[in-house]
C-alpha cells in the first residue's frame, strides 16, 4: 500500500464518502502490520466543501492546470521586474482565467450533486489567488489535495510594496533608481526553483495520467451502458415470448382439458353402448332359444 496512491484515492471521493474510506485505508495499513503509513494516513483531514471543489477541478480539469501555473509564474516575474505593462496585460489574464476556472468548479461541484453557494465560491477563488502568488500555494493546489481552501495575500509579497512606490514617484526617478539588472539568484535559491518545476512537472504528468485514466473509464462506463440497454431490450424481447408463449400454453391446456372431457364422455358412451349391444346379445339368444324349443315341438 503506497501512501500517495491512497492519497490520491481519498482526496478524489465525494466529501461524504472521505471519512469511512480513511478508515478503511487505515484499518488495512494496519492490518498489512505498517503501522507507520496507518498513522500517516490517519493524518489526512476531509476536505471542506470549497477543498473538494477545488480538487474536483484539478482532477476533472487537468488541462486548466498548467495555463494557472504558468500565469502565476509570469505575473510573479512581472512583479519582481516591475514590468507595468506585463503586468496590466497578465492582470487581465489572471481575472478572466479565474472567473473561468471557478465557473467550471461550481458548475462540476452541482453535477457531483454537491451545488456550492457564493460563500464557497469566494474561497474557491481566493484559492486560484493564492495559486498565482505564492509557488507553495501552487504546488498544493496542483496535487489535487488540498483540505482547506488557500488564503490569497493582499498583492504579491516581495514585490508588492516597490510596485506600490514604483507608481507613486515619478517615471525619470525611478529609472534612476532601477538597477540595470536583476541580481542573480542565489544557488539554495536556484535549487528550490529547480525543485519546484520538478514537483509541478511531475503534478502535471500525474494530473494528465489521471484525465487519461477518467477518459478510458469513462469510454468503458459508455460501452458497459450501451451493453445494458443491448441486454435491456433483449430482456424485454424475451419478455414478451415469455408472455407470448404463457399465453399459447394457458389455450393448450383448456384445448388439452376439453380434448380430456371429450375423451372421457366418448369412452362413457361407447361402455354404454357395450353394455347395450352385449343385452341385446343375450335378448337375441334366448330369442332364438325359444325359437328352437317351438320349432321342435311342433315337428313331433
Amino acid at each position: 500500500m503506497d501512501f500517495d496512491a491512497v492519497a490520491d484515492e481519498l482526496y478524489a471521493l465525494r466529501p461524504e464518502e472521505f471519512t469511512a474510506a480513511r478508515s478503511s485505508a487505515v484499518a488495512a495499513a494496519r492490518t498489512a502490520g505498517d503501522r507507520e503509513l496507518a498513522e500517516r494516513i490517519g493524518t489526512l483531514r476531509k476536505p471542506s466543501l470549497a477543498a473538494w471543489a477545488c480538487n474536483l477541478l484539478v482532477r476533472s480539469r487537468p488541462g486548466d492546470v498548467e495555463p494557472l501555473l504558468r500565469l502565476g509564474e509570469g505575473l510573479r516575474q512581472a512583479h519582481q521586474s516591475l514590468d507595468r505593462t506585463q503586468l496590466r496585460e497578465l492582470s487581465r489574464q489572471q481575472h478572466a482565467l479565474i472567473r473561468a476556472l471557478s465557473a467550471q468548479a461550481r458548475q462540476l461541484a452541482a453535477e457531483a450533486g454537491h451545488p456550492i453557494g457564493e460563500g464557497v465560491q469566494r474561497e474557491v477563488e481566493n484559492t486560484l489567488h493564492a495559486v498565482l502568488a505564492d509557488p507553495g500555494a501552487a504546488e498544493a493546489w496542483a496535487s489535487g489535495r488540498l483540505a482547506k481552501p488557500l488564503s490569497a495575500a493582499v498583492g504579491f509579497p516581495a514585490a508588492g510594496a516597490s510596485a506600490v512606490t514604483q507608481r507613486a514617484v515619478p517615471e525619470s526617478a525611478t529609472t534612476q533608481r532601477r538597477p540595470s539588472a536583476a541580481p542573480a539568484p542565489s544557488r539554495p535559491d536556484r535549487k528550490a526553483a529547480e525543485q519546484q518545476r520538478r514537483r509541478l512537472a511531475q503534478a502535471r504528468r500525474d494530473a494528465e495520467a489521471a484525465d487519461r485514466e477518467r477518459r478510458a473509464l469513462k469510454d468503458e462506463a459508455a460501452a458497459a451502458g450501451q451493453a445494458v440497454e443491448e441486454a435491456t431490450q433483449q430482456v424485454d424481447r424475451l419478455q414478451r415470448r415469455v408472455g407470448e408463449l404463457t399465453e399459447e400454453l394457458a389455450r393448450t391446456r383448456e384445448e388439452h382439458q376439453q380434448a380430456r372431457f371429450a375423451e372421457r364422455s366418448a369412452r362413457e358412451r361407447a361402455r354404454t353402448a357395450d353394455r347395450r349391444v352385449r343385452e341385446a346379445d343375450r335378448k337375441a339368444a334366448t330369442a332364438a332359444a325359444q325359437l328352437e324349443r317351438l320349432t321342435s315341438s311342433d315337428d313331433r
